[in-house]
């Protein structure tokens, strides 16, 4: 078997490329992937060679963990049946030298079926969004947490976060955002720029951004007692002043990647009509595109998210 994906040989060095698939066996799908998306945390630190350590990291590689389509074939022990649509968080499944370590971008993909849902197939493409609404969902969620009253980034993380918050029925949030591109597109909550907003008594903090060196100005944003969520993924050391945060008692967490649980719920939110995923793809191009995908999906301010169409692949 052989499939058409998205290869990363080095830092910028991106195209399309004819790969072996490896042999599926009586537990796997075989998906054909009609929709990728492309993430601008993860998949940009590749792309552009500035990705810190990380097991399993290296080229080539396939990039992507966001990915919809319609089972194509399915094992004896699968549970599943040719035809269903389903999101896959990426796959392992390349021959050769080829690293899976997200291994998304793919016209198809061989998977194991406990590692997909399935999915409605009217979300079309929204269904790559899948993954990025769970891990959103995953910083909300677990032991102790309180939501958010200020995320800080309104990229589609920021807006998924927001946009669960009011779901959940809690007070609309505060989101900080210093590009005027993205300051637009807010569905009941405020979106300002930091220095516009004087409050200095948030009980918890997420920050969407991964950007460096904006813990301190955080911690002298929260109440006593208040924590500040780091949702984003950051390449250098996270670092604060002691004093200032010795004085507000506050708690730092680290919120990770979703869990088979947050892709269930989040997916439950979304079928009910609670959650939306309207407008957060802003561009989307043909996967023959890829190259010129990439780089507008990493350059562009205006992009929210680029999804890749793999229709025009056999």
């Amino acid at each position: 078997m052989r499939t058409t994906a998205v290869i990363l040989h080095g830092p910028k060095e991106l195209g399309l490329e004819s790969l072996g698939l490896i042999a599926p066996g009586d537990d796997d799908l075989v998906v054909e992937i009609a929709y990728s998306g492309i993430s601008t945390g993860t998949e940009k630190l590749f792309w552009s060679g500035t990705m810190p350590a990380f097991p399993g990291m290296g080229y080539p590689l396939v990039p992507g963990y966001e990915a919809a389509g319609e089972v194509v074939e399915a094992g004896a022990n699968s549970g599943f049946r040719v035809g269903e649509h389903v999101f896959v968080p990426g796959a392992n499944c390349f021959a050769g030298n080829v690293k899976g370590l997200f291994g998304g971008a793919s016209r198809h993909l061989v998977t194991k079926a406990g590692r997909v849902a399935r999915l409605d197939p009217a979300m079309r493409a929204e269904g790559a969004l899948l993954a990025l609404a769970a891990t959103a969902r995953h910083a909300l969620a677990g032991f102790n947490t309180a939501l958010p009253d200020l995320i800080v980034g309104h990229g589609t993380l920021g807006r998924l976060l927001a946009r669960l918050t009011v779901a959940a029925g809690a007070p609309a949030p505060t989101v900080w955002e210093i590009d005027p591109l993205r300051q637009t597109g807010a569905v009941g909550y405020p979106v300002m720029a930091p220095e516009d907003d004087p409050r200095r008594d948030y009980r918890a903090i997420y920050d969407a951004s991964g950007a460096k060196g904006l813990l301190d100005q955080l911690v002298m944003r929260l109440a006593k007692g208040g924590e500040v969520v780091l949702a984003g993924f950051y390449t250098e050391p996270v670092a604060f002043a002691f004093p200032p945060a010795f004085m507000k008692e506050a708690r730092i967490r680290i919120a990770s990647e979703w869990t088979p649980e947050d892709l269930t719920a989040t997916r439950s939110l979304i079928e009910s009509g609670a959650l939306s995923l309207a407008g957060l793809i802003t561009h989307t191009r043909p996967a023959a595109d890829a190259a010129d995908a990439y780089e507008t999906a990493f350059s562009d301010a205006n992009c929210l998210k680029m999804i890749l169409d793999w229709s025009g692949h056999a």
